[in-house]
């Protein structure tokens, strides 16, 4: 029985994911027009609304934020990467911080607003199969997102755990981002 009704509330959840990332890819698009920080803002406020759709499948989150956390900060978070959700309760958490992500460049396209804000919102695209590009992305993120005091994020295992345990870090990326940061 709880199978069924996980299913019955999941395929409501998924299609108003859906219809928020193709309303937010839109106005994304246009706010984009306007310069970063607007873009940022709707990114933001995408982040928000994605998490919020979490409760029409019946999830709660729970989430301990330090007090020392301020708004409209820089932080680096460095996190494993559990599930494909992993992104959207982070910046729906930190939302007012304006993460950036460091992705596979293949994320980068297809994927409404998820695509738009990776390509356009001072995240670092990178190619698994080239090093020295993949680390001088995840540099040019770091620096720029330390001039402007807004978060960046790394999933230092490199890809999603299938079964929570967690994987072998490539300390590369998080060396450089956290050195980068840091200056």
């Amino acid at each position: 029985m709880r199978t069924f009704r996980d299913w019955l509330f999941t395929v409501p959840f998924l299609i108003a994911f859906g219809l928020v990332l193709g309303f937010f890819d839109v106005v994304g698009r246009v706010a984009r027009l306007f310069g970063l920080r607007p873009f940022e803002v709707v990114m933001a406020a995408l982040q928000r609304t994605l998490t919020a759709t979490f409760a029409i499948a019946g999830a709660r989150l729970d989430v301990e934020r330090s007090p020392n956390i301020e708004p409209r900060r820089g932080y680096a978070v460095v996190s494993n990467h559990q599930s494909m959700f992993d992104i959207v309760v982070i910046g729906g958490v930190l939302f007012t911080n304006y993460p950036k992500y460091v992705a596979k460049k293949s994320l980068g396209r297809w994927l409404p607003s998820i695509s738009l804000n990776l390509r356009w919102g001072g995240n670092a695209l990178i190619d698994r199969a080239d090093r020295a590009g993949s680390l001088q992305a995840i540099t040019e993120m770091a620096r720029t997102a330390q001039e402007r005091d807004v978060g960046v994020v790394i999933f230092p295992e490199g890809t999603r755990s299938r079964d929570g345990a967690l994987g072998e870090f490539k300390r590369g990326g998080s060396r450089v981002m956290l050195e980068a940061a840091d200056r």
